[in-house]
Protein backbone atom coordinates (compact mmCIF):
# COMPACT_ATOMS: atom_id res chain seq x y z
CA UNK A 1 0.00 0.00 0.00
CA UNK A 2 0.82 3.58 -0.63
CA UNK A 3 1.97 6.01 2.67
CA UNK A 4 0.01 8.92 3.27
CA UNK A 5 2.77 11.08 1.76
CA UNK A 6 3.51 9.47 -0.91
CA UNK A 7 -0.98 10.08 -1.83
CA UNK A 8 -0.18 13.46 -1.00
CA UNK A 9 2.68 14.07 -3.29
CA UNK A 10 1.10 12.54 -6.13
CA UNK A 11 -2.44 14.56 -5.19
CA UNK A 12 -0.44 17.82 -5.78
CA UNK A 13 0.59 16.04 -9.09
CA UNK A 14 -2.64 15.79 -9.86
CA UNK A 15 -3.74 19.02 -8.60
CA UNK A 16 -1.05 20.70 -11.25
CA UNK A 17 -2.68 18.80 -14.29
CA UNK A 18 -6.17 20.01 -13.51
CA UNK A 19 -5.21 23.56 -12.76
CA UNK A 20 -3.43 23.85 -16.43
CA UNK A 21 -6.25 25.14 -19.15
CA UNK A 22 -6.84 21.95 -21.25
CA UNK A 23 -9.25 20.45 -23.27
CA UNK A 24 -11.50 19.53 -20.39
CA UNK A 25 -11.71 22.93 -18.48
CA UNK A 26 -12.33 24.36 -21.38
CA UNK A 27 -15.42 22.26 -22.43
CA UNK A 28 -17.24 22.43 -18.84
CA UNK A 29 -16.70 26.13 -18.78
CA UNK A 30 -17.77 26.79 -21.64
CA UNK A 31 -20.64 24.42 -21.39
CA UNK A 32 -21.67 25.99 -18.07
CA UNK A 33 -21.44 30.00 -19.71
CA UNK A 34 -23.60 28.77 -22.14
CA UNK A 35 -26.43 26.44 -20.86
CA UNK A 36 -25.80 26.58 -16.83
CA UNK A 37 -24.84 25.14 -13.92
CA UNK A 38 -26.54 21.84 -14.89
CA UNK A 39 -25.02 21.49 -18.21
CA UNK A 40 -21.81 22.28 -17.02
CA UNK A 41 -21.95 19.17 -14.24
CA UNK A 42 -23.21 17.11 -16.61
CA UNK A 43 -20.76 17.56 -19.26
CA UNK A 44 -18.25 17.85 -16.43
CA UNK A 45 -19.76 13.62 -15.27
CA UNK A 46 -18.95 12.67 -19.17
CA UNK A 47 -15.28 14.14 -18.58
CA UNK A 48 -14.66 11.89 -15.30
CA UNK A 49 -16.03 8.73 -16.88
CA UNK A 50 -13.37 9.70 -19.12
CA UNK A 51 -10.75 8.97 -16.78
CA UNK A 52 -12.24 6.17 -15.41
CA UNK A 53 -11.66 4.46 -19.35
CA UNK A 54 -8.17 5.91 -19.13
CA UNK A 55 -7.34 4.92 -15.82
CA UNK A 56 -8.41 1.50 -16.36
CA UNK A 57 -6.28 1.39 -19.95
CA UNK A 58 -3.23 2.61 -17.57
CA UNK A 59 -3.77 0.05 -14.65
CA UNK A 60 -3.88 -3.02 -17.22
CA UNK A 61 -1.37 -1.63 -19.48
CA UNK A 62 -2.77 -0.29 -22.06
CA UNK A 63 -1.85 3.10 -21.94
CA UNK A 64 1.94 1.81 -22.60
CA UNK A 65 1.03 -0.21 -25.42
CA UNK A 66 -0.66 3.05 -27.00
CA UNK A 67 2.57 5.02 -26.73
CA UNK A 68 4.83 2.46 -27.32
CA UNK A 69 2.88 1.85 -30.88
CA UNK A 70 3.12 5.65 -33.08
CA UNK A 71 0.38 4.29 -35.14
CA UNK A 72 -2.39 3.74 -32.57
CA UNK A 73 -1.17 6.75 -30.63
CA UNK A 74 -1.48 9.02 -33.62
CA UNK A 75 -4.68 7.37 -34.58
CA UNK A 76 -5.98 8.94 -30.88
CA UNK A 77 -3.84 11.87 -31.19
CA UNK A 78 -5.68 13.13 -34.58
CA UNK A 79 -9.21 12.25 -33.96
CA UNK A 80 -8.79 14.74 -30.65
CA UNK A 81 -7.27 17.10 -32.83
CA UNK A 82 -9.83 16.45 -35.37
CA UNK A 83 -12.69 16.96 -32.83
CA UNK A 84 -11.13 20.15 -31.02
CA UNK A 85 -10.68 21.62 -35.11
CA UNK A 86 -14.62 21.10 -35.57
CA UNK A 87 -15.45 22.86 -32.29
CA UNK A 88 -13.46 25.44 -33.00
CA UNK A 89 -15.13 25.88 -36.41
CA UNK A 90 -18.64 25.57 -35.25
CA UNK A 91 -17.52 28.68 -33.00
CA UNK A 92 -15.89 30.72 -35.71
CA UNK A 93 -17.61 29.59 -39.13
CA UNK A 94 -19.57 32.95 -40.19
CA UNK A 95 -23.29 32.74 -39.31
CA UNK A 96 -22.34 30.06 -37.29
CA UNK A 97 -23.41 29.26 -33.40
CA UNK A 98 -20.67 28.20 -31.44
CA UNK A 99 -21.77 25.35 -29.00
CA UNK A 100 -20.84 27.01 -26.42
CA UNK A 101 -22.79 30.06 -26.74
CA UNK A 102 -26.04 30.16 -23.95
CA UNK A 103 -29.23 30.14 -26.41
CA UNK A 104 -32.60 29.23 -25.14
CA UNK A 105 -33.42 27.14 -27.84
CA UNK A 106 -31.44 24.28 -30.06
CA UNK A 107 -29.82 23.58 -26.27
CA UNK A 108 -28.41 20.34 -26.32
CA UNK A 109 -29.73 17.43 -24.47
CA UNK A 110 -27.93 15.90 -21.30
CA UNK A 111 -26.98 12.64 -22.96
CA UNK A 112 -25.68 14.57 -25.57
CA UNK A 113 -23.56 16.90 -23.15
CA UNK A 114 -22.30 13.56 -21.35
CA UNK A 115 -21.57 12.09 -24.69
CA UNK A 116 -19.74 15.55 -25.89
CA UNK A 117 -18.12 15.32 -22.58
CA UNK A 118 -16.59 12.06 -22.90
CA UNK A 119 -15.60 12.06 -25.85
CA UNK A 120 -13.34 15.67 -25.22
CA UNK A 121 -11.51 13.61 -22.69
CA UNK A 122 -11.35 9.98 -24.77
CA UNK A 123 -9.55 11.96 -27.60
CA UNK A 124 -6.71 13.81 -24.92
CA UNK A 125 -4.03 11.89 -24.81
CA UNK A 126 -2.02 13.80 -22.52
CA UNK A 127 -4.51 12.35 -19.99
CA UNK A 128 -2.74 8.99 -20.67
CA UNK A 129 0.53 10.21 -20.84
CA UNK A 130 0.02 11.79 -17.22
CA UNK A 131 -0.67 8.15 -16.09
CA UNK A 132 2.50 7.15 -17.59
CA UNK A 133 4.64 9.37 -16.36
CA UNK A 134 3.43 9.98 -12.97
CA UNK A 135 2.56 6.30 -12.14
CA UNK A 136 5.64 4.49 -12.25
CA UNK A 137 7.02 6.78 -9.67
CA UNK A 138 4.55 6.38 -7.15
CA UNK A 139 4.32 2.06 -7.50
CA UNK A 140 6.21 0.11 -5.64
CA UNK A 141 5.54 -3.77 -6.48
CA UNK A 142 7.33 -5.11 -3.79
CA UNK A 143 4.21 -3.71 -1.39
CA UNK A 144 1.89 -5.58 -3.00
CA UNK A 145 -0.58 -5.75 -6.14
CA UNK A 146 0.28 -2.83 -8.66
CA UNK A 147 -3.03 -3.21 -9.95
CA UNK A 148 -4.68 -2.09 -6.80
CA UNK A 149 -1.67 0.47 -6.26
CA UNK A 150 -2.35 2.38 -9.82
CA UNK A 151 -6.64 2.11 -9.18
CA UNK A 152 -5.58 3.67 -5.62
CA UNK A 153 -3.53 6.54 -7.33
CA UNK A 154 -6.08 6.56 -10.41
CA UNK A 155 -9.20 7.79 -7.76
CA UNK A 156 -7.20 10.16 -6.23
CA UNK A 157 -6.63 11.68 -9.32
CA UNK A 158 -10.56 11.90 -10.34
CA UNK A 159 -10.95 13.30 -7.05
CA UNK A 160 -8.86 16.15 -7.67
CA UNK A 161 -10.03 16.95 -11.27
CA UNK A 162 -13.48 16.32 -10.25
CA UNK A 163 -13.52 18.50 -7.19
CA UNK A 164 -11.63 21.73 -9.02
CA UNK A 165 -13.49 21.32 -11.92
CA UNK A 166 -16.97 21.64 -10.34
CA UNK A 167 -16.01 24.73 -8.85
CA UNK A 168 -15.07 26.03 -11.85
CA UNK A 169 -17.86 25.20 -13.20
CA UNK A 170 -20.43 26.47 -10.40
CA UNK A 171 -18.15 29.60 -10.68
CA UNK A 172 -18.66 30.12 -14.34
CA UNK A 173 -22.27 29.72 -13.95
CA UNK A 174 -22.76 32.72 -12.14
CA UNK A 175 -21.08 34.58 -15.29
CA UNK A 176 -24.24 33.39 -17.92
CA UNK A 177 -26.60 36.26 -17.03
CA UNK A 178 -23.89 38.96 -17.31
CA UNK A 179 -22.89 37.44 -20.82
CA UNK A 180 -26.40 37.02 -21.83
CA UNK A 181 -27.48 40.79 -21.82
CA UNK A 182 -24.32 41.68 -23.62
CA UNK A 183 -24.03 40.63 -27.23
CA UNK A 184 -20.31 42.14 -27.54
CA UNK A 185 -19.51 39.74 -24.72
CA UNK A 186 -20.87 36.88 -26.60
CA UNK A 187 -19.11 37.76 -29.46
CA UNK A 188 -16.39 37.63 -28.04
CA UNK A 189 -16.43 34.48 -26.00
CA UNK A 190 -16.96 32.59 -29.17
CA UNK A 191 -13.62 34.05 -30.98
CA UNK A 192 -11.85 33.41 -27.64
CA UNK A 193 -13.35 29.84 -27.35
CA UNK A 194 -12.70 29.45 -31.07
CA UNK A 195 -9.22 30.28 -30.88
CA UNK A 196 -8.25 28.87 -27.67
CA UNK A 197 -9.62 25.10 -29.38
CA UNK A 198 -8.08 25.86 -32.60
CA UNK A 199 -4.44 26.54 -30.60
CA UNK A 200 -5.40 23.51 -28.11
CA UNK A 201 -6.36 21.12 -31.90
CA UNK A 202 -2.36 22.21 -33.09
CA UNK A 203 -0.70 21.83 -30.52
CA UNK A 204 -2.63 18.03 -29.61
CA UNK A 205 -1.47 17.29 -33.45
CA UNK A 206 2.37 18.69 -32.77
CA UNK A 207 2.31 15.88 -29.38
CA UNK A 208 4.70 13.19 -29.63
CA UNK A 209 4.61 10.40 -26.89
CA UNK A 210 7.92 10.26 -24.26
Amino acid sequence: MLTLTELSWFAVAALVMVLTPGPNMVYCVSRSLSQGRRAGLISLGGVLVGFVVHLLAASLGLTALLLAAPIAFDAIKLAGAAYLLWLAWEALRPGGRTPFEARKLALDSPGRLFRMGLLTNLLNPKVAMFYLAFFPQFLHPERGSVLVQSLELGMIQVLVSGSVNALLVLGAARIADVLARRSRWLAVQRYLMGSVLGVLAVRMALLEPR
